[in-house]
């Protein structure tokens, strides 16, 4: 299946002063996959170690990070003879062993033409105590659940659908707008998880995505019991828990005491902390002044949680099949949470962008979302489930704040005006 982050490799390949590659995200979101995938059409050949499975390989930093030791044990053990410039070594899980991400640092010092991606799937809450993270000496990259124009691809609309959404062709979303809405709907019940998107894309089989679901979010609470601190292990099941309840509110700020009665931040922090370091769930502040950089003006005592993946997050909140077929019911469907987490996720995959949102006059008005680019503009977002674009808040920020860009989106056509635009749901991406 076609992935946007393949742009973002080969990109990695043809620079000449590339330091090895850590590719992150949460389990089941296509680490693996992409990095083969790349590996197979780019280079000769790709030496691939999984430390999860290779149990005899967990311990091959631990006597020593000599770069070359380390070539020739990854050579035994594959029975491939690594040419640096046409082999692509990957390391996937190399959380699961001890000081294999530390000697990232010494093949960026000591051997920097071997090509090498990491990834690992709980890298952020499972570096070993005793070793530190090489910080500049290794590239990154985020790969997160399939795109609405990703999950277009792969239902084989390339040169249909995604080809108006990639070349912008925004006078023909009209003509073909209720087929780009009935493609948003499968989205938002199959989501961007690839082997749902998979099961879906061959057969149309809702059962079969719902199922996958299902068991990547059991996959995902064994990671809790199997890597999680004992002690916060319960307030991080009580904390995932409440990600549907959360959301569904009217106003989206995450609230202890839905939790349980006078819960307070202290508790619950360390578990949110798992949560987001996992990749599973993503913080999203407020901020108090909408000045640039946002990331300046963030309040973090009050923020939202959204899920990582919008066909996850269906299927905690056991949304129903039947309201895929029941007119625009979908989009506001709990709320309209589904429809926020939907934006939440596309706006995630814009690089370098700060993603907040902004209450203000004492909570009577408040912005979805409101972003920065890399000019310092800000820019506002109002997020409508439907076509009523009636939106008091967007209306007064832009009185009062005049930007030079402000989105407004829904299910209405693409309608750019003085310095509103109305975008389209489905095309998000062309933001």
């Amino acid at each position: 299946m076609y992935r946007e982050s393949i742009k973002h490799l080969k990109k990695w390949k043809l620079n000449i002063d590339k330091k090895p590659l850590i590719v992150y995200g949460a389990r089941q979101v296509g680490k693996t996959y992409l990095m083969q995938a790349f590996g197979k059409t780019e280079y000769r050949q790709v030496v691939y170690i999984n430390f999860e499975r290779a149990e005899k390989m967990r311990d091959i930093f631990l006597v020593d990070l000599d770069p070359q030791r380390l070539i020739t044990a990854f050579e035994l053990f594959t029975g491939l003879k690594i040419t640096p410039e046409d082999t692509l070594i990957i390391l996937d899980e190399i959380q699961a062993a001890p000081r294999g991400v530390t000697s990232l640092k010494y093949f960026c010092e000591e051997a920097r033409s071997y090509q090498i991606i990491a990834a690992g799937s709980l890298l952020g809450i499972n570096i070993h105590h005793d070793e530190s993270f090489p910080v500049g000496k290794v590239d990154m990259l985020t790969l997160h659940p399939m795109s609405f124009y990703e999950f277009l691809m792969a239902m084989g609309e390339e040169n249909s659908l995604a080809r108006i959404l990639r070349e912008k062709h925004f006078d023909l979303t009209p003509v073909f707008a209720e087929k780009f809405k009935e493609y948003l709907k499968y989205y938002f019940f199959v989501g961007g998880m690839p082997e749902a998107v998979a099961a879906f894309a061959t057969n149309r089989d809702w059962k079969k995505s719902r199922d996958i679901q299902n068991k990547i979010l059991k996959n995902y609470r064994n990671d809790f019991s199997k890597h999680a601190p004992k002690e916060i292990l319960p307030r991080i099941n009580m904390v995932w828990d409440s990600i549907p309840a959360q959301l569904a509110k009217q106003n989206k700020k995450f609230i202890y005491s839905v939790l349980k009665e006078g819960a307070r931040a202290k508790e619950f922090e360390m578990a949110i902390q798992w949560l987001t370091d996992a990749g599973l769930l993503h913080k999203v502040h407020a901020i108090t002044k909408p000045a640039s950089p946002l990331v300046s003006y963030q309040d973090f005592s009050a923020f939202k949680l959204y899920h990582n993946d919008i066909g996850l997050l269906g299927a905690m909140s056991k949304l129903k099949t039947k309201v895929l077929v029941e007119g625009d019911a979908v989009f506001e469907e709990f709320k309209g949470a589904l429809t926020e987490q939907y934006v939440f996720q596309q706006l995630l995959l814009k690089e370098d962008v700060s993603i907040n949102y902004y209450p203000f006059d004492n909570g009577r008005y408040e912005l979805d979302f409101i972003i920065d680019n890399d000019d310092g503009d800000i820019i506002p977002i109002e997020v409508k489930a439907g076509t009523n674009l009636t939106a008091p808040s967007f209306k007064v920020y832009c009185e009062r704040h005049k930007p030079k860009t402000a989105i407004k989106t829904s299910l209405t056509n693409y309608k750019p005006e003085s310095r509103i635009i109305n975008l389209p749901l489905y095309a998000l991406n062309t933001l």
